[in-house]
């Protein structure tokens, strides 16, 4: 069970507002985290996680809390606000896909992929941009990861550069919890991570970072990513020959027992 946390400034942003109007509303009404859980069909873990501006709250979480405590609609008049800094709004169409997929492939080549990231590098990642919603953003990309904690959740495939595993974002000790959590990650039977080895200076992945989302029914979709905003669309003239370059990916990168056994080996350096 997560312990009961003290909510943050609700002045510092929206997500914090929501948090410490959670609160609020709840300890006025006597109940417990464990018990709004309960009646907003949701976990304890996440409660806390809301109140502490950790997570992003979703929109039928925001109207089960209406309704759990007769709020005429308060949480759900909020929850726009909230996503619309949590999340840019050309965004959110591909957060919402990735909430349906059954599978995904993804590639990286400078960072590590944001579902994988834990929140002290995605902190220092954002930061590099000095946004205003700095904890608004650092939030949507951990939310996104509740994919991961679904009762089935996706097969997910990961390529990524090794220059990714050399890039020391937010320094050795950001870097040594980060590398963990990609050696814990790999070890889920429905996670692969492979690593393309620098020796390799030349391969399918150098024109940028792409998802490909898979769906029980329907087409796949494919995500660019870019400098302002990213791509997505479900056309077979794109998906088709992305799917070809993934399949080049995975051939050209090391096996998931040698990519966890480099990534192992950089772990070991940093904590020398």
């Amino acid at each position: 069970m997560t312990a009961e946390t003290d909510s943050p400034d609700p002045t510092s942003s929206l997500l914090a507002f929501f948090g410490s109007e959670l609160k609020r509303v709840r300890t006025e009404a006597g109940k417990s985290q464990g018990e709004t859980a309960r009646l907003a069909h949701t976990t304890q873990a996440m409660i806390s996680y809301v109140e502490s501006a950790k997570r992003v709250p979703s929109e039928d979480l925001a109207r089960d809390l209406d309704v759990a405590f007769g709020t005429g609609g308060h949480f759900g008049r909020l929850y726009p606000l909230v996503i619309k800094f949590a999340y840019p709004s050309w965004f959110l169409p591909f957060v919402e896909l990735e909430r349906e997929a059954a599978a995904f492939r993804s590639f990286e080549g400078q960072v590590v992929p944001g579902l994988l990231q834990t929140e002290d590098y995605a902190r220092s990642l954002y930061s590099a941009v000095r946004p205003d919603n700095l904890d608004e953003l650092v939030a949507g990309r951990i939310t996104r990861q509740g994919i991961f904690e679904r009762e089935m959740p996706p097969h997910a495939w990961f390529v990524m550069d090794e220059y990714v595993l050399l890039r020391q974002v937010g320094g050795p000790a950001v870097m040594r919890g980060q590398l963990e959590r990609l050696l814990s990650a790999g070890e889920s039977p429905r996670t692969v991570i492979q690593v393309i080895p620098a020796s390799i200076a030349a391969h399918p992945g150098l024109e940028g970072p792409f998802m490909i989302l898979g769906f029980d029914e329907g087409e796949d979709v494919l995500y660019i990513d870019g400098f302002a905003r990213g791509y997505m669309t479900a056309d077979a003239t794109d998906v088709g020959p992305a799917a070809r370059t993934y399949d080049l990916l995975r051939a050209t990168a090391l096996s998931p027992v040698a990519s966890a056994e480099l990534i192992e080996a950089r772990l070991k350096e940093l904590r020398r």
